[in-house]
């Protein structure tokens, strides 16, 4: 088992520790991550506790605001702070621990460190639309065929973490907008059309995230996020699902087990996966945004 930790590269200050820092003079923006070190122990301070401000850090260091500043940078780089305009910095909260893989609702894919009963969601939209062609060819349908577009909020303990889409063909779902009330996504497709979750392909990167999907978050500018990708497919191998998932890159690591030799679609999943909307059938109810929910084995995002 593999723990994948995307939060970024490890900073120099981390690197040139270990490659012998005493043996060359020590800058100035060190001394004052030392010094941040220093008053968090001395303070008892713990996760979302403000550290002092800019100018008093650069006064009880005894240097100036820009080497301040590039001081809260590689914290931030390193997932150790949050910076927030207006406000000020505060001590990050660790990682969540996910493995995206396993089975189970999003609480259990959280390694333990958060059950499901912390775990809401909030259904943002369920749109009728056209597939783009990559869309398309990944389920095996024509770019002609329509799509639901399932977009839906997680939240952790309250605070809004992954932002999650599917994209599922109508065919094999007619009527989800009212099929789909509460509850969980994916047992609505397995009691209601019989589309299990047999397996799943995955796909990774590190991108900068949409406005859209930086302000569901409630991200920084700097923030990157992890964007997932994949597709399920069920006992008889169809393909009914394309998901997206996007988490906080600081705020995520994830675990990464097994291997497989099966692939479900030969192609790029980092291409266009967008959705044209189509104008609501007028013997469709769409079903407005709600709350209340549970996750399946991935969690699904936009991005």
């Amino acid at each position: 088992m593999t723990v994948i930790r995307l939060g970024g590269q490890t900073s120099r200050r981390a690197a040139r520790s270990r490659t012998g820092r005493s043996a060359r003079t020590r800058l100035l923006y060190e001394e004052v991550i030392d010094l941040v070190d220093r008053l968090v122990a001395e303070r008892g301070l713990g996760p979302g506790d403000m550290l002092p401000s800019q100018a008093e850090l650069a006064e009880l260091a005894s240097v100036s605001l820009i080497t301040v500043r590039r001081a809260l940078e590689e914290l931030e780089r390193d997932g150790r702070v949050r910076r927030h305009q207006g406000l000020g910095t505060f001590l990050a909260r660790p990682k969540i621990l996910s493995d995206p893989s396993r089975a189970g609702g999003l609480g259990d894919t959280l390694g333990g460190s958060h059950d499901s009963s912390r775990v809401g969601t909030k259904v943002l939209g369920i749109a009728r639309a056209l597939p783009s062609s990559d869309v398309a060819a990944a389920l095996g349908i024509s770019a002609s065929d329509p799509v639901w577009q399932v977009r839906r909020l997680r939240l952790i303990a309250g605070k809004p973490s992954i932002v999650e889409t599917a994209i599922i063909p109508v065919a094999l779902a007619p009527d989800l907008p009212d099929a789909y009330r509460d509850g969980s996504l994916y047992e609505t497709l397995s009691a209601r059309y019989g589309l299990d979750d047999d397996y799943e392909e995955q796909f990774l990167d590190v991108i900068h995230p949409s406005p859209d999907v930086r302000g569901l978050l409630r991200l920084t500018p700097r923030t990157l996020v992890v964007r997932i990708r994949g597709l399920s497919r069920d006992q008889t191998g169809v393909v009914f699902d394309c998901f997206e998932q996007v988490y906080p890159a600081s705020e995520f690591a994830f675990v990464i087990a097994g291997q497989t030799e099966r692939r479900l679609h030969q192609g790029d999943l980092a291409r266009d996966w967008s959705v044209v909307p189509l104008p609501p059938s007028p013997n469709l109810k769409v079903a407005p945004a709600r709350s209340g929910g549970r996750a399946r084995t991935a969690v699904r995002g936009a991005g």
